[in-house]
């Protein structure tokens, strides 16, 4: 019989260091899609600070800390990064395990933001986009999440089946940055 073996999304690929920027994969915890049922956001949002120390997010926010972390996902949805949800949370919200579905990194080091601007689509400039900022957008040809988590790293998630591609396309853009610098 043959034995599976479980490898994060990014196994074999990171991290990698190129100039001035590091890549490298960081394992979230559990990841949960928390979606409020009709008129009960702000009811959701008091569960969730309640159970996890966290209001649900703003557009284009993120609440919390490194080890528990909740991300504006779109319209009336956040990503719960970290804790297993507290059940209380289903009298409020419709939730979602989404664990396996992500590949997480972070990109780091001073020209990250350089980085970034070869691939998105976005201003991340710290000047525009500011510690606790989160988007969707396009990371090239692919969809995902950027936060910035400090004043020159940001967390990156895009769908796990495209971690290798994300991966290339970012090292691409270290290259093409490091080689200016």
């Amino acid at each position: 019989m043959v034995e599976l073996v479980a490898k994060s999304p990014c196994a074999g690929l990171l991290p990698m260091t190129v100039g001035e920027v590091t890549l490298s994969e960081v394992d979230l915890g559990v990841l949960t899609s928390v979606a409020p049922f009709k008129g009960q956001r702000k009811a959701a949002s008091e569960a969730l600070k309640e159970a996890h120390g966290m209001a649900l997010p703003a557009p284009n926010r993120a609440t919390g800390r490194e080890q528990a972390r909740a991300i504006w996902f779109g319209r009336d949805m956040a990503l719960l990064a970290g804790p297993l949800p507290d059940t209380s949370l289903t009298r409020t919200a419709a939730l979602t395990d989404q664990s396996d579905a992500w590949a997480c990194v972070t990109l780091a080091g001073r020209p990250a933001e350089d980085v970034l601007a070869r691939l998105v689509p976005v201003d991340m400039r710290a000047a525009h986009f500011k510690r606790g900022h989160t988007v969707r957008t396009q990371i090239m040809h692919m969809n995902g999440s950027i936060t910035r988590i400090g004043a020159e790293s940001f967390l990156i998630l895009a769908f796990r089946a495209m971690a290798a591609t994300l991966v290339h396309d970012l090292k691409q853009a270290m290259e093409g940055v490091a080689a200016r610098g």
